[in-house]
């Protein structure tokens, strides 16, 4: 077996997850897909996968030729459209991940206007509140908010959002408005579980950096309930501007202590396949790029 088919076999497999998968995905047997796995890290002298029972592991080796053998697999690919006299154009199957309610405001708007300009392309989407590993689940495009760890993967910023203190305004009229950070400790607050599981909360003060460490009575591992109570009056909460965006602009809630906000969060695009990525993610990023740049929630920092 040649060795660009023994790459596409071990990508495929730690895309897939395990040897069967990939089989299936290639139309191979699952001796032939172990055997290609086997020859490609005998003739490299290093172990690639983490062989179990059920699943395979990417072994560090193996993370790092799974992002360079993704990008050589897509030059080459494009290298012989380009022999064959063929349009450049998107094609293939887009994965993309963002933060929850973020993946469900901006990008699935974004991907859909995206899908409607390009009929080659389809996609899937994974918004969940967490860092996935772009790498090994096999994801070409990230939304990231946050300050971004060194790594391999190409970053464009296209804004920031902040984190601001909101509530409903029953709520308010029923127990007032905090007039500065230290008054949250008379305050019904609901503790974001993805900040810690306790209130401490960063604010600015007259140039200066404020932490205010609150009780609280509620705790909660989602924003949408969070949401939810908020709206109801229950108490306020800190969140990401973005995700009080909607309830702010329909009046259900409204945010506070505006002049005491930290500064910015920043928000990066990131793909791994760097100056060589395909034509699709080219064009998707592309995309997403001008796409959140013109987008209001991006620039809610006033």
């Amino acid at each position: 077996m040649d060795r660009f088919r023994e790459l596409q076999v071990f990508v495929k497999v730690a895309e897939e997850g395990g040897f069967a998968a990939a089989a299936r995905a290639l139309a191979m047997s699952p001796p032939a897909v172990t055997r290609a796995v086997s020859a490609l890290e005998d003739r490299l002298q290093s172990r690639l996968l983490v062989r179990t029972t059920r699943t395979v592991r990417l072994t560090e080796s193996g993370r790092r030729l799974l992002e360079d053998g993704r990008s050589v697999l897509s030059a080459l690919e494009e290298a012989e459209d380009q022999a064959r006299g063929a349009r450049q154009v998107p094609r293939g199957h887009l994965r993309i991940t963002a933060p929850a309610l973020f993946g469900c405001y901006v990008v699935a708007p974004a991907l859909g206007a995206f899908l409607q300009a390009h009929d080659d392309v389809t996609a899937e989407t994974l918004f969940v509140d967490r860092v996935v590993n772009v790498i090994e689940e096999g994801l070409d495009v990230a939304v990231r908010i946050g300050e971004l760890p060194d790594s391999s993967l190409s970053a464009i910023r296209v804004g920031g959002v902040c984190r601001v203190v909101a509530g409903a305004p029953s709520y308010f009229e029923a127990h007032g408005t905090p007039a500065h950070p230290s008054d949250l400790h008379a305050h019904h607050l609901i503790n974001p579980l993805a900040f810690g599981r306790k209130v401490a909360w960063s604010f600015r003060d007259d140039g200066r950096n404020l932490l205010i460490e609150a009780p609280s009575r509620l705790s909660l591992n989602t924003n949408d309930a969070i949401l939810e109570l908020m709206r109801r009056g229950w108490g306020i909460s800190r969140l990401l501007s973005y995700q009080v965006a909607p309830g702010v602009a329909q009046g259900s809630l409204r945010t506070v202590l505006d002049a005491y906000r930290p500064p910015p969060v920043p928000v990066h695009i990131v793909h791994p396949e760097g100056r060589i990525a395909s034509a699709k993610v080219r064009a998707f990023v592309d995309f997403m790029v001008e796409e959140l740049r013109q987008n209001e929630i991006l620039r809610m920092q006033g």
